[in-house]
């Protein structure tokens, strides 16, 4: 019997209930994906137990030797993997990894312009709810109305006529790859910084699925988790003359201590990801992602773009005649676990919405393959069809239970049927 399940059977039930929630659904939320064993490990370490305000060399509390060289070697590993000049590994979030570069970059009042969230942007790059509308004049873009996907003519023409100080690129609801080069092109014809938010790809990024925005950006945030399959958390890569204030703005402008466990988890998640076979776990996601969209498609449901060409796949649900609350609630009764998200000119609020996030980095960790993608979107299209048939519900439940058992899941299950 485990110590937590002496100590604390009420909190040791709930973790039990939870592994096997993640063990017998279908994880396809977009932003999800599952830590290994020795990411969990690390993350669970006795590195929990201690404060290390400051960074490497310079901590404002004794006995960090082991601190200093877990996040220098964090630190190493991601300037490896992304091929960047500074990296911040102590970020806990991404949101405050986007607050700490904006006030490395900018002040109170300044503009900035970013995706707007009811196009796929993020919270933190302008919503007037965040502290990122609050604090900052956002001058919002959209993407085209027919197309769906960034119109980059029209974007560099607002970014002419509204000088920005910082162009934010990265997006947490945009199934299309983005064009960081040409970014990085009107930032400099404005006078801009590039800031790039990656959080989602990431791990595409790492394994060359997708275009960097290293070269181009002078800031790049992202989160740890998502496709880059590590723990909870945040890093901020920059150019060598944002380092500084980067740094500053991390510690001591936003966090005090940072969590060291985490960073241990992180320096362990980039390890993974600088090895050979990350590289084809990153190419089989958007494999698998095309996949899911083909059979989505062929079940009749609309998607918006038309289809993905990175992890991510959003689909309009007004084309089955239901909000995406009511598709989310639905997947979920059937043991598929996805997100409701707002569509370009949505007309449902941001709570109800008319679309839904599906992403395929969990599934594909795994070791799903387009085949069993094919049977997902089958499965999707059958319970979107008829939403409120409880036997319909029952039966893929049941279906989805006994195929998901089939497939380990990383640091959680080792052999079909544990």
């Amino acid at each position: 019997m485990s110590a937590l399940s002496q100590r604390d059977p009420d909190v040791a039930g709930i973790i039990e209930a939870e592994r096997t929630r993640q063990v017998e659904c279908l994880e396809l939320i977009a932003s999800e994906n599952y830590a290994s064993a020795a990411v969990l490990e690390a993350t669970g370490s006795v590195f929990t137990n201690k404060y290390a305000e400051g960074y490497s060399g310079k901590r404002y509390y004794a006995g960090n030797q082991q601190s200093d060289r877990v996040e220098t070697l964090a630190i190493d590993r991601a300037l490896q993997l992304f091929k960047a000049d500074h990296a911040n590994v102590q970020p806990t979030s991404g949101a405050e990894a986007n607050m700490a570069a904006y006030f490395a970059m900018v002040q109170p009042g300044d503009t900035i312009m970013g995706l707007s969230l009811d196009q796929g942007g993020h919270l933190t790059h302008g919503s007037p709810v965040n502290f990122s509308g609050r604090l900052y004049n956002f001058v919002p873009y959209t993407v085209d109305r027919e197309s769906e996907t960034l119109d980059m003519a029209a974007i560099r023409v607002m970014a002419l006529e509204t000088k920005p100080k910082v162009i934010v690129a990265g997006y947490t609801a945009y199934p299309r790859a983005i064009d960081f080069a040409a970014f990085g092109e009107i930032a400099k014809e404005c006078g801009a910084v590039l800031m790039a938010d990656m959080s989602h790809i990431a791990g595409l990024v790492a394994a060359g699925e997708h275009q960097s925005p290293v070269p181009y950006a002078g800031v790049v945030t992202t989160t740890t988790h998502k496709s880059l399959r590590g723990p909870r958390g945040a890093l901020i890569l920059s150019t060598g003359d944002m380092a500084e204030a980067i740094d500053k703005a991390v510690f001591p402008g936003t966090q005090g201590g940072p969590h060291m466990h985490t960073i241990a988890g992180k320096a362990v998640a980039f390890g993974e990801a600088l090895k050979p076979e990350f590289k084809d776990y990153a190419h089989q996601i958007v494999v698998n992602a095309a996949a899911l969209a083909e059979g989505l498609l062929e079940g009749g449901l609309r998607l918006v773009s038309g289809g993905t060409d990175n992890h991510l796949i959003l689909v309009d649900c007004n084309s089955v005649g239901i909000s995406g609350l009511k598709a989310q609630n639905a997947l979920q009764g059937s043991g598929i676990i996805t997100n409701k998200n707002t569509i370009p000119n949505d007309q449902r609020s941001p709570f109800v919405t008319s679309g839904l996030r599906l992403g395929t980095p969990a599934l594909t960790s795994r070791g799903m393959r387009p085949d069993e993608m094919k049977r997902t979107a089958a499965w999707i299209c059958r319970v979107l069809k008829d939403p409120d048939g409880d036997g319909v519900r029952e039966t893929v439940r049941q279906e989805v239970g006994e195929f998901a058992r089939m497939y380990p899941v990383p640091g959680i299950t080792d052999a079909v049927g544990v």
